[in-house]
C-alpha cells in the first residue's frame, strides 16, 4: 500500500511538471503583436517605401545581419502588399528595432503530499493520513524577444503607423534568425491597413 501511495504522489508530481510545460510551450507559441497609427492617414496615398539611413538595429557604423535579415523581410511583406521600394525620395521610410532580454519568472505549483508526524503510525497500513496541500516554487529563466517596425511619412517626418511584436523566444529562433525574423515581420504586417481601406 506504501508503494501504491507513493506511485500516485509520484505521478502527480509528474502531471503537475507536464501541464506546466505544456502551458509554457503555449504561451511560446505565438507573440503578442499590436499596432497604432495615425487617425487621419489614408494609406491609399502611400505607394513607395525605402529604409532610414541609420536603423536602429545597426551598430557601431555597419550593417549587422540582424538587419539584412529584417530588411529583407520587410521588403518582401510590404511589395506583397502593394507598395514599391524606391532609393530615392520615397513616400513611406521604414525604420526597426530589435531587442532580446532575459527574464525570470518564479512560479507556484500546488503538491500534495502526505505529512505523518506524530501518525507515523498510519505508515504501511490500510489507510494513509489527510493530504497536506502546499506549493512547489519553480522560478524559469527565458529570452523575450521584442520588435518594433515603424512607418514614417517621408515629406511630414511623422510616425503614421507601428507594430510591435513581443514573445518568448524558442531555441528554434535563436538557432534560426532568419526564419524567425521573417514570420515575425509577416504576424507584424497581418496588422497593415490595405491600401483599399
Amino acid at each position: 500500500m506504501t508503494k501504491k501511495i507513493s506511485s500516485v504522489m509520484l505521478n502527480r508530481k509528474f502531471l503537475t511538471a507536464t501541464v506546466l510545460t505544456l502551458i509554457l510551450a503555449a504561451c511560446s507559441s505565438k507573440p503578442t503583436v499590436r499596432s497604432d497609427q495615425a487617425t487621419d492617414i489614408n494609406f491609399n496615398q502611400y505607394q513607395t517605401f525605402s529604409f532610414v539611413e541609420e536603423l536602429a538595429t545597426d551598430r557601431a557604423g555597419y550593417t549587422t545581419l540582424v538587419t539584412q535579415h529584417f530588411k529583407d523581410a520587410i521588403r518582401s511583406e510590404l511589395t506583397a502588399r502593394g507598395f514599391r521600394y524606391v532609393e530615392s525620395d520615397p513616400q513611406l521610410l521604414v525604420n526597426f528595432n530589435s531587442n532580446v532580454a532575459n527574464r525570470s519568472e518564479t512560479r507556484s505549483v500546488p503538491t500534495t503530499s502526505y505529512h505523518y508526524g506524530y501518525y507515523h503510525y498510519r505508515r504501511g497500513i490500510v489507510y494513509a493520513g489527510f493530504p497536506v496541500y502546499s506549493n512547489d516554487v519553480n522560478t524559469v529563466h527565458y529570452k523575450v524577444g521584442t520588435v518594433n517596425i515603424d512607418l514614417v511619412d517621408a515629406s511630414e517626418r511623422r510616425l503614421v503607423w507601428e507594430g510591435i511584436a513581443e514573445g518568448t523566444l524558442k531555441q528554434e529562433d535563436l538557432e534560426q534568425p532568419r526564419e524567425a525574423a521573417a514570420r515575425t515581420v509577416a504576424l507584424i504586417f497581418e496588422n497593415l491597413p490595405t491600401q483599399k481601406n
